[in-house]
């Protein structure tokens, strides 16, 4: 059975800071705009207070996350247990998107390891939190952190960076604009 709180308790923090992938969800307002839901990890995730949380953002193929929060906000953050006693844990919000000319980069990026190709920091306002059971979760054992994007954008270095943020993260798969797009 589900259980809603009004922010993430010190028992939830735990269970998030012992996991080693969560999942974020955002949706363009148009009905014909594509959901996205993409995989996170590499120690990547921060929560600020009970109630706002932030997660390190690194170069990807698209920038669907960041065009979804420029237009209507909307995110959920999904965590499963796959180790231990199951649990499913949901946070519903608003974000907002953080680039690294914005004053609050400095503060926020102090909190995460410095990886490269790291883009941007998404900042989340909690409104909802929700637990459900996880029972049909399968177990995995967690053997290690891929490397493959570190090495792949140390080897883009700096400007080959920014080069593919203008080719691939200007806009979303649905033609919104990203944050990155304007800057760029």
């Amino acid at each position: 059975m589900a259980k809603v709180f009004d922010s993430i308790t010190d028992d939830l923090q735990d269970f998030i800071a012992a996991q080693h992938l969560f999942f974020v969800a955002t949706a363009p307002l148009s009905e014909t705009g594509h959901i996205n839901l993409s995989p996170k990890g590499l120690d990547t995730f921060r929560i600020l207070s009970p109630s706002r949380v932030a997660y390190l953002d690194l170069t990807g193929s698209g920038n669907e996350t960041s065009a979804h929060l420029q237009e209507n906000g909307r995110i959920t953050f999904l965590f499963c247990a796959f180790q231990g006693s199951p649990l499913i844990l949901r946070l519903y919000g608003r974000g907002q998107t953080v680039l690294p000319e914005s004053a609050d980069w400095i503060v926020l990026s102090a909190l995460f390891p410095e990886i490269p190709g790291a883009r941007q920091i998404i900042v989340a306002d909690i409104d909802r939190v929700q637990t459900s059971c996880g029972l049909g979760i399968p177990l995995y054992e967690h053997q290690t952190d891929r490397d493959n994007l570190i090495q792949w954008a140390l080897k883009k270095g700096e400007g080959g960076l920014q080069d593919y943020w203008y080719e691939k993260n200007r806009v979303s798969i649905d033609g919104l604009p990203t944050p990155i797009g304007d800057e760029i």
